[in-house]
């Protein structure tokens, strides 16, 4: 019991200060071995990878330079029809198209093998002849000539509408056309040569058919470029 006559101030033994406990964090600076190394694994991947894209990158940009290629241009120079007949009782086309093509090749460094050739004659979207043209090389800055020949009958389906524009190309004497051509090409630069591209080739054109060496209409056959799809 505190004496009556003090103010409270207490004068016993020193109370010690609360003692500081420390933990160690778990999220501290420690790394595992297995994740570091992984860490740097996948850095030094994505530093390859980076480096690699910026050589391909930097080669292909010199070989453009150097070779500046431009696009090789196809063009039907002449056709000739002398026979287009569809007989509706039995939905075949008899047919006799004799076609000139040409192939420019602009590039000066730029050799091209065509190691196969196959032309396809349609009409109205359904072919009705093919070809396979001989193979050959084209040499720098050079224009080559393809001659096909598509004679002979053939079965096609084709329904009212088609029908319906064959009757009245029929009556104009012309007829619209399509040859497409399907190649195996190989590109050669100096001793590089690269690996076989398949480009397919577009002409649409129209061609007056002829009788006994006359044209059936006033309209003459008009040279066509094509549209190469790589």
């Amino acid at each position: 019991m505190p004496e009556p006559h003090l103010n409270g101030a207490y004068y016993g033994p020193s109370v010690p200060p609360p003692t500081k406990t420390y933990h160690r964090s778990r999220g501290g600076s420690s790394c595992n071995p297995c994740s570091c190394l992984c860490s740097c694994i996948c850095n030094c991947i994505c530093q390859i990878i980076f480096t690699l894209l910026i050589i391909i990158g930097v080669i292909a940009l010199v070989l453009w330079l150097v070779l500046r290629p431009n696009k090789v241009k196809f063009y039907v120079t002449d056709a000739t029809l002398t026979q287009f007949d569809l007989s509706t009782t039995n939905n075949t086309i008899y047919y006799d198209l004799a076609l000139n093509m040409t192939i420019r090749n602009p590039n000066k460094r730029i050799g091209i093998y065509y190691d196969s050739i196959e032309a396809r004659a349609m009409y109205q979207g359904e072919r009705f002849a093919s070809q396979n043209l001989e193979p050959f090389y084209q040499g720098h800055k050079n224009t080559s000539s393809l001659h096909s020949v598509f004679k002979g009958q053939s079965l096609v389906i084709l329904g009212d509408r088609e029908k319906s524009n064959y009757n009245n190309e029929k009556n104009l004497g012309v007829y619209g056309m399509e040859v497409k051509l399907y190649m195996r090409i190989r590109l050669k630069a100096g001793w590089i040569k690269t690996r076989k591209i398949k480009p397919k080739i577009e002409c649409d054109f129209k061609v007056p058919l002829q009788s006994n060496g006359r044209s059936s209409s006033s309209a003459d056959f008009e040279e066509t470029r094509c549209h190469l799809d790589w």
